[in-house]
Formats: structure tokens, sequence, C-alpha cells
């Protein structure tokens, strides 16, 4: 065998190999790998039932106003025939230190959102109108149909922005509308990483002098130390539009 032969047989080989790699199957929706176990990730949605999660305002669940179906749980629009009422969800348990996964998909003109650190019983006597959902929001939309995209300051309300403070990045790469996204939050302390599509799109330092600022120029102006909470829940938002939700994970993590 010659030199030249050997090279191409080593580089088939190679290629073998990275190919074999990338055609190996993804886990199952809802379902989690044995590197994910490992990692301490669990999932936060099982798929199939509604436990862990509640209505933002009672210790119910929206039954009537979000829909699971084949490992899909769905936030139905406000014209469906079957929906009934309002309804964000949140999670039973609170997080502080965390990453959480979340894969979603839009349908035209969609506006919805993944709030964390939300504070459901911040303001019980409607004292300022924080409402019991307040928190940060990684913002879901469409930003070429839904007007909220051109409202606010700089594109801080488009696809993937922490809503009404900081703008995404505006080379991100949302998937075609009906299709698979994917959302990731990641929480260190008070470093905070807005993620879409595998590559990283926002982050902030909570309490900073650039993050208060920007609070101070929102609609959240008004609410004391407004993401600087040490906990809070996840939520799911309700906003009057078709989103599906699949995938939903985290894991806890250290805060150093």
């Amino acid at each position: 065998m010659n030199p030249t032969h050997r090279t191409i047989v080593f580089t088939s080989l190679c290629m073998g190999i990275l190919v074999a790699k990338a055609d190996k199957p993804a886990a199952p929706p809802n379902s989690l790998t044995e590197s994910e176990k490992s990692a301490g990730w669990r999932l936060l949605w099982d798929g199939k039932t509604t436990a862990g999660w509640r209505d933002v305002k009672s210790e119910l669940f929206p039954s009537q106003k979000w829909k699971i179906a084949d490992g899909v749980l769905t936030v139905l629009a406000a014209n469906d025939p079957l929906s009934v009422g309002r309804g964000s969800i949140i999670t039973r348990e609170q997080f502080a230190n965390f990453e959480l996964s979340v894969d979603f998909k839009l349908t035209p003109g969609a506006n919805s959102g993944i709030k964390y650190f939300v504070q459901s019983n911040l303001d019980p006597e409607n004292k300022t109108g924080a409402g019991p959902s307040v928190g940060c929001e990684f913002q879901i939309l469409d930003d070429e149909r839904h007007p909220d995209a051109r409202m606010g300051r700089e594109g801080n309300r488009t696809l993937g922005s922490l809503y009404d403070v900081i703008p995404a990045a505006t080379e991100k790469k949302p998937k075609p509308i009906d299709e698979w996204n994917t959302a990731r939050i990641l929480v260190k302390g008070r470093h905070v990483e807005h993620w879409l599509n595998g590559e990283k799109i926002l982050e902030y330092e909570r309490g900073s002098e650039e993050f208060r600022g920007r609070v101070a120029q929102s609609k959240f102006s008004h609410i004391p130390a407004f993401g600087e909470w040490p906990t809070g829940h996840i939520l799911l938002q309700e906003h009057g539009d078709q989103v599906h939700f699949r995938n939903i994970k985290i894991r806890v993590l250290s805060a150093e």
C-alpha cells in the first residue's frame, strides 16, 4: 500500500467515525439520556400529566386552557372553542441556580414566554399592580408578525430577549414557524444567559448597575428589586395565542 492510499483509507475511516457519531439517534422527546441523568438533569414535565405544575393564581391546573397530547403541552388560543378562561402555569417548586431547557414551537403571530424567578405572591394586595406572574421573561414571539417586536426599546421585546429589559442578539437564528426551537436559560448567582438553538443570544448580571439602569427604563421600574429575588417559580405564559412546549428539563446548579 503506497502512502497516498494509506492517507485515503485513514481519511475514510475518520469520516466514517464522524458520520456514525452524527447519526446517533437523539433521545425521544420528554426523556433523558444516561449522560444527562449523570449530569444532574431531570424532567420538569413528564410529557403526560400535569404533575408539578399549577395555575399561577391557584393550586389547580387550568386544564381548560392547556392541552396535553402526543407528548406536547399546548396552550390554547383565546379563540379556540375548547379554550376557557385564562391561565399561565408555574412550577410548584422554586429554583435559585439552574440550567433550564425547553423546546417550543410557535404558531403564526404568536406571543408567549418562559419566565423565571416568578414571584406569585409578591403583591397579594395589588398595591403596585405587579400581578402574580411577575418575573424575568425569555420572550417567545413571532417577530415578523407580532407588533410587540417593534415596541419597547432597542428590540427588547423580540424573541429571546429579557422581555422589555435587554434585547437579544440580532444575529439569533430561530427556526421557521411550526418548527421546534430550543430555549436554554442558565442562572448561576447573579449571572444569567439566554440561549436559542445552541447559540448564546444574551447575558447579564442581576443587580449590576447596567441591569438596574435598564430595569428603570422598563415597565418593571415600579417593582422593588425586580429580577434580583433569590429564588422563584418557572412559568409558561398564556398570552391568548397557541404555542407548543415539550422537553422541559432542568438541572440545579451551585451558585459558585
